[in-house]
C-alpha cells in the first residue's frame, strides 16, 4: 500500500493576503506545512501541488517536491490533477494552511488503508461538547452526522443533528479538513465536477456523498487551528512559539 500525501497550495486568498508565504516563526505557512507532513510515519512521499511559481521556489529552495497543476476549483481537484503524475495507490489530501497538524492525525487517517479496509475516501472528525452552542452555530465550522458504521451521512454548516429543547444526548462532531482517497476514487472526483449540494454548502466533500460513494469519519482526539484569518496567524504564532518552547524543555 503506497500513500502519497499531496498538499494542495494557491496563493491569493480573500480573507489574508498570499497566505501561504506568510512567516510563522522564520519560515513559511506552507514550509511549516511540508515539515509537518514529512513527520508522519505513513508516507513516504510528500507533494505540494501549486499553480504558483512563488510557492513553488519557495518549496524548491528548501528540498520539498512540487508539482505544477492547472487553475482548479477546489483543493481535491487540484490533489488530482498531481496524482495523475505520481505513483501511489492512496492520498492524502492536507491543506497547506495547517502548519500546526499533528502528524499522529495524518498516520490515523491512514490506518483503514493499512489494516486492509480500503473505504472509498476518509476524514477526521472531532467530538463538539454538549452545550457548546457556539461551536454548533458557526456556519464557518463545518458539522458531520456518522451514521453507525462510522460512515459521513451529511456535511453542513447549519446546525447538525437537530436538537429538540432540552435534548443534549445527540452527539456532534466537528469536521477537520483532511481527507484520503483512493485512487480510482480521488479520479472519479475530478470527473465528476460540482454537485448540487456541494455548491450550496460550499463544501466540496459533498460531491461524493451525493454521488453514492462514502467517507469514513475517523474520531480524534487531537485538533489544531488552522490559517484563515489574520487572527488565525496571530493565535497560530503564539501557539507554534508555545510548542517551541515546550520542545526545547
Amino acid at each position: 500500500m503506497q500513500i502519497v500525501i499531496v498538499i494542495p497550495a494557491r496563493l491569493e486568498s480573500s480573507r489574508l493576503k498570499r497566505k501561504m508565504l506568510v512567516d510563522l516563526e522564520g519560515e513559511p505557512l506552507i514550509v511549516r506545512t511540508y515539515q509537518r507532513a514529512k513527520s508522519a510515519q505513513c508516507a513516504e512521499r510528500v507533494v505540494v501541488a501549486t499553480d504558483s511559481s512563488d510557492i513553488a521556489g519557495t518549496l524548491q529552495s528548501v528540498g520539498a517536491e512540487v508539482i505544477m497543476t492547472g487553475k482548479a476549483r477546489c483543493g481535491t481537484e487540484r490533489v488530482a490533477e498531481a496524482a495523475s503524475k505520481v505513483d501511489g495507490d492512496v492520498f492524502i489530501n492536507l491543506q497547506g494552511d495547517e502548519p500546526l497538524i499533528d502528524p499522529g492525525n495524518i498516520d490515523l487517517l491512514a490506518e483503514p488503508y493499512l489494516q486492509g479496509r480500503n473505504p472509498d475516501s476518509a476524514t477526521l472528525v472531532y467530538p463538539v461538547l454538549p452545550g457548546d452552542h457556539t461551536t454548533i452555530g458557526n456556519p464557518n465550522i463545518v458539522k458531520v452526522v456518522r451514521d453507525r458504521d462510522g460512515f459521513a451521512l451529511y456535511f453542513s454548516r447549519s446546525r447538525i443533528p437537530f436538537q429538540q429543547a432540552g435534548n443534549a444526548s445527540a452527539i456532534c462532531y466537528r469536521h477537520i479538513g483532511i481527507y484520503a482517497f483512493r485512487r480510482d476514487v480521488l479520479h472519479d472526483f475530478a470527473e465528476l465536477g460540482p454537485s448540487m449540494l456541494e455548491k450550496e454548502e460550499s463544501l466540496e466533500q459533498l460531491r461524493l456523498l451525493e454521488n453514492g460513494y462514502r467517507m469514513l469519519c475517523i474520531e480524534t482526539a487531537s485538533d489544531s487551528p488552522g490559517v484563515n484569518t489574520p487572527e488565525d496567524l496571530l493565535l497560530v504564532r503564539t501557539m507554534f512559539r508555545e510548542e517551541s518552547r515546550s520542545r526545547e524543555q
